[in-house]
């Protein structure tokens, strides 16, 4: 079954025409080899997405973005030097080169780099591009997994173009609990809305829960893309229509999907933290949300509060509004215990009202029991004395 959240275009550009192909594979664990990078073809989203005047500022030096997905052909000439490959979680025997080992990852990281170009790639293999493993619901969700490595491992951005009936139709405590470490941490998470607006309009995982920033596919005019999932979590929506992406084999393709869509807004989010590294997970999504096209309008289910601008939103990371969603120190009396144990001496006050009310209340009940089970007693006695009456007289 089909997972992965991405719709390709009938014909693929090929590598022969463009004069690129594949020059290697990942290392498993270690650090492509450094070279310079190629430019991903331009599509739309540059103009669209001002990119060009985002990048006066910021292109994502000093930042990772960890690109959980089906694995990241760290050999592609657009990711040349650019990718560390982290754990496979999926352990189905493929490997960096064969040709259904990344496919859809490998477009992803091309698709965050042509954003931040500057940026660095953490790749966190957590489904094959065709997931359909029995097993996927043994043990912690890979996705979990997926986000406390990127967490552990210094990601300051979580890109998930994932979705679907096998890896997100429904809550999971164990990534509600990952993706509440990563808002913790500092770290925004994204994730693609779905490609069922034309279909079923399914609602999914992760793009569902609280505090995921999640991306929704718009057209060249600027619409909602008629695949994009129609859902009140929709926080923004990005260019998802013929972006050219890097593909596992070598070369580039022209890709449809609210999983490029995503990928792009991970490469603003890159760029918005390369502009000020202090951002929290909540800053982020303010700002995007705030510097979106129709944010005047508020939210909408078809594409949040719109297309992201990355200039505008490089810019407003300068300033970013107060987060007002971190811990508060509490002010009032102490109670109880000090963190090291100490017993305090004031206690907090009983509130003696509410407890007298339920007691009475708690009485008052008890009582009717009692005299219904008298009174019920007190019935069948009078009923065994007037059978034993009935029966001496006959």
């Amino acid at each position: 079954m089909i997972v992965v959240i991405v719709r390709r275009t009938a014909v693929a550009v090929a590598a022969s025409l463009i004069g690129l192909t594949a020059s290697g594979t990942a290392s498993g664990t270690a650090t492509a080899a450094p070279r310079a990078a190629e430019t991903v073809p331009q599509s739309w989203e540059y103009s669209a997405l001002r990119l060009a005047e985002a990048h006066r500022t910021a292109q994502g030096e000093g930042v990772t973005v960890a690109v959980l997905d089906s694995g990241v052909e760290a050999g592609h000439p657009a990711l040349a030097g650019k990718v560390t490959t982290g754990p496979d979680y999926v352990e189905d025997g493929l490997q960096p080169g064969d040709a259904k080992w990344g496919d859809h990852g490998t477009a992803m990281a091309s698709d965050v780099l042509k954003v931040a170009p500057k940026a660095e790639i953490l790749s966190i293999r957590i489904t094959n591009d065709e997931d359909e493993d029995e097993d996927f619901y043994t043990g912690t969700s890979r996705v979990a997994r997926g986000i406390d490595y990127a967490i552990e491992h210094g990601a300051d951005v979580i890109s998930m173009s994932i979705g679907g009936e096998l890896l997100g139709d429904s809550y999971d405590e164990d990534e509600a609990d990952a993706l509440g470490r990563a808002a913790q941490a500092g770290v925004p998470v994204l994730a693609s809305a779905g490609n069922s607006g034309d279909e079923f309009n399914d609602a999914q995982y992760p793009a569902g829960y609280p505090g995921v920033i999640a991306v929704a596919a718009l057209q060249q005019s600027g619409s909602r893309a008629g695949f994009s999932t129609v859902r009140t979590y929709n926080s923004v929506a990005a260019p998802g229509v013929a972006i050219m992406s890097a593909k596992n084999t070598g070369g580039y393709e022209a890709i449809n999907g609210t999983s490029p869509a995503t990928a792009l807004t991970a490469g603003v989010a890159a760029l918005m933290k390369s502009a000020n590294g202090k951002l929290t997970s909540a800053q982020v999504r303010s700002i995007l949300t705030s510097t979106a096209r129709h944010a005047s309008t508020g939210p909408s289910p078809l594409d949040g509060y719109g297309m992201i601008d990355a200039a505008a939103a490089v810019q407003s990371s300068a300033k970013p509004p107060t987060d007002r969603t971190e811990p508060i120190a509490y002010k009032g009396k102490e109670h109880l215990a000090t963190p090291d144990g100490t017993p305090k001496t004031q206690h907090p006050p009983l509130d003696t009202e509410l407890v007298t009310i339920g007691g009475a209340a708690a009485a008052v009940g008890l009582i009717m029991v009692i005299g219904a089970l008298l009174t019920a007693r007190a019935a069948r006695r009078r009923a065994t004395r007037a059978r034993a009456q009935r029966a001496g007289r006959g």
